[in-house]
C-alpha cells in the first residue's frame, strides 16, 4: 500500500512539469464542476522522435475505456463508500485499522523479499511481524516503525522483474488502475498466495475472508489520495501510465 500511496503521489506532483516536457505551454482552464477532454498526446505534439510520455500499450482504445468507466465506478460507488467509512469512524479508529491491515499483508512482503533473496528486508520483515503483532497488539499498533525497522513493501510483480523479466503492455485494470502484464501476472499470484496458503487460508470462515476483503478494500481506497481528473491535464491517462511505468522500473531496481 505505501509503494501505490507514493506512486499517487508523485503523479499529483510531476503532472505539471511533465505537461512542460511535453511541449504544452498552458494548462487548460478548470473550473470545480468541468472534466478536461482526455486527449491522446499524439494528437497534439505532431514532431517525430521519442516523447517521454511513450509506453508501450498496444490495447491503448481498450484501455482508455477502462480508465473511463474506472473514473465513474470511483467517481458513483467507490468514493461515496469510502466517506461514509471515513466520516462514520474516528480517525484513531482507521489508523488501527490500517495498520492491522499492514501487518497481516508482511506475508506478501515476506514470501516476495525471499523469493529475490533479499535476506535483509525479508529480516527486518520478519522482525516486523513478532513486534507488531506482540508490542503492536495484534498489529493493531506499529512500534517497530518507530524502532526504525520500516516496512519493505514487495510483490510477485517485482519478484519477476528481479529476475529480468520485463514489464511488457501496459494494462489499465478495472477499479485497480494502471498496471502492466507483469504486474498483473505478479497480482494473481500475490492473491492466490495469499488465498491458499496465506492469512486467509488460515482463518477457515468465508464470512471472515469477505470482511477482510471489504475491509482491506475499503482502507485502500481511503489511503491513496488519487482522485481522477484533479491533475486538470487533458492527457492524464499518458501522465499515469508514464509515471506508472518509472515507478515500477524504480521497484525493480530497488
Amino acid at each position: 500500500m505505501a509503494g501505490q500511496r507514493s506512486a499517487w503521489a508523485i503523479t499529483l506532483g510531476a503532472a505539471a512539469a511533465m505537461l512542460l516536457a511535453c511541449g504544452c505551454s498552458t494548462l487548460p482552464q478548470m473550473g470545480p464542476e468541468t472534466r478536461p477532454p482526455l486527449r491522446t498526446y499524439e494528437a497534439v505534439v505532431t514532431d517525430p522522435g521519442p516523447h517521454p510520455l511513450e509506453v508501450a500499450d498496444p490495447i491503448e482504445g481498450v484501455n482508455r475505456g477502462t480508465y473511463r468507466v474506472n473514473f465513474y465506478f470511483d467517481e458513483h460507488v467507490y468514493l461515496p463508500i469510502v466517506r461514509v467509512y471515513e466520516r462514520l469512524l474516528p480517525n484513531a479508529v482507521k489508523n488501527r485499522i490500517s495498520d492491522a491491515l499492514d501487518n497481516i499483508g508482511e506475508f506478501t512482503n515476506l514470501t516476495n523479499n525471499l523469493l529475490q533473496i533479499k535476506l535483509t528486508a525479508a529480516g527486518i520483515t520478519l522482525t516486523r511481524v513478532v513486534i507488531n503483532s506482540t508490542v503492536g497488539m495484534a498489529g493493531l499498533w506499529d512500534p517497530a516503525t518507530a524502532m526504525g525497522l520500516g516496512r519493505k513493501p514487495a510483490d510477485f510483480g517485482q519478484t519477476l522483474g528481479h529476475y529480468g523479466l520485463g514489464g511488457g503492455p501496459y494494462v489499465m485494470l478495472p477499479v485497480i488502475g494502471p498496471s502492466n502484464a507483469r504486474d498483473t501476472t505478479g497480482l494473481a499470484v500475490d492473491m492466490a498466495a495469499f488465498s491458499l496458503v496465506g492469512p486467509v487460508a488460515w482463518v477457515n470462515e468465508t464470512a471472515v475472508s469477505a470482511a477482510y476483503g471489504g475491509l482491506a478494500a475499503l482502507d485502500r481506497r481511503h489511503r491513496i489520495p488519487f482522485r481522477y481528473h484533479q491533475t486538470g491535464s487533458p492527457f492524464e491517462y499518458d501522465l499515469l501510465r508514464m509515471l506508472y511505468t518509472i515507478k515500477r522500473d524504480y521497484d525493480v531496481a530497488h
